[in-house]
C-alpha cells in the first residue's frame, strides 16, 4: 500500500487479503478480492465486486453495477458504463437522483482481459478468457475465449488452447 494520505477507502470496502492499492484511488461501497492489484488514479463505486488476483492498471473506472470475477485484465484508462440513456436532469428539469435511473449490470467473467482505453459499455458480459483489443468499444456481449477489437468491437478470432494455457 501506499501512502494513506494519497488513498480514499470507504469504510464500506472489503479488502481481501494482500490487496496493493496505489496512490490517488478512490474506493466505496465496493469489494476488492484477494492479491487484487489496484492501480494509481482507478475509481471504484459502490457495488462492485472484483474477484481474487485481479489487475486494475491506472486511469480506470469501475462503475456501480460491474461484476469483475478471478484473474482479470483490465488495461490502463478502461471506461465501465452503467446506464444506457444518461442525462444530467429528469423530465422536470431537476439534476437527476439514484430515483430516476435504473443501473445496467456488466460481468467480466474469469480470466478476460481488456485492453487499454476500451470503453464497455452496460448490459454486455465479456466471457472466460476473453479479450478485448485496446481502444475498443464493447456494445454487446463477447463470446468466451474470443478476441475482439474496434468501434464497435467485433471478431477478429477464436484463441486456441495453447494461448490459454
Amino acid at each position: 500500500m501506499t501512502d494513506a494520505s494519497t488513498i480514499r477507502i470507504a469504510p464500506d470496502v472489503k479488502l481481501g487479503r494482500d490487496v496493493q492499492i496505489h496512490a490517488f484511488v478512490n474506493l466505496y461501497g465496493c469489494e476488492i478480492g484477494d492479491e487484487s492489484k489496484i492501480g494509481t488514479f482507478v475509481e471504484i463505486q459502490r457495488g462492485v465486486r472484483v474477484g481474487k488476483r485481479v489487475k486494475i492498471s491506472s486511469h480506470s473506472f469501475l462503475c456501480e453495477g460491474v461484476t469483475v470475477e478471478d484473474e482479470v485484465f483490465i488495461g490502463h484508462g478502461v471506461m465501465f458504463i452503467n446506464d444506457k440513456h444518461p442525462r444530467a436532469v429528469n423530465s422536470e428539469g431537476r439534476l437527476q437522483t439514484d430515483a430516476d435511473w435504473k443501473v445496467v449490470p456488466t460481468e467480466v467473467k474469469r480470466g478476460a482481459s481488456i485492453g487499454s482505453n476500451a470503453t464497455i459499455l452496460c448490459g454486455v458480459t465479456i466471457g472466460e478468457l476473453a479479450v478485448v483489443g485496446a481502444g475498443s468499444v464493447v456494445t454487446e456481449d463477447v463470446a468466451a475465449g474470443t478476441v475482439v477489437a474496434g468501434c464497435p468491437a467485433r471478431l477478429l478470432r477464436t484463441i486456441n488452447e495453447k494461448e490459454c494455457a
